[in-house]
């Protein structure tokens, strides 16, 4: 069976970023490559980057940001306004 931690998305960065209330602590057992997928909403991506990750503009990934949580970025753009995600939506990580 698939292991998950699920959050919510709890505020937002300058950048647009949707920041969740999923620590970087709590992310420590998880891999981060392609095995992993983060759903919110409708959206979906896999694998968890660094902060300078050098993908392709507008490439939905997750990452875990300056916030030291994770959140989930549009490459180059405003995951917030591309995305219409609201705060207190649920994000889920699984492997």
């Amino acid at each position: 069976m698939a292991e998950k931690i699920e959050g919510r998305i709890a505020s937002v960065s300058a950048h647009g970023n949707l920041i969740s209330d999923i620590s970087a602590d709590q992310l420590a057992q998880v891999p981060h490559d392609q095995s992993v997928t983060v759903r919110c909403d409708e959206h979906e991506t896999h694998g968890i980057f660094s902060s300078d990750h050098g993908e392709p503009q507008m490439t939905l990934l997750a990452l875990v940001g300056n916030s030291g949580n994770l959140e989930l970025e549009i490459a180059g753009d405003s995951a917030q306004i591309m995305l219409g995600i609201s705060l207190g939506e649920k994000i889920v990580v699984t492997w």
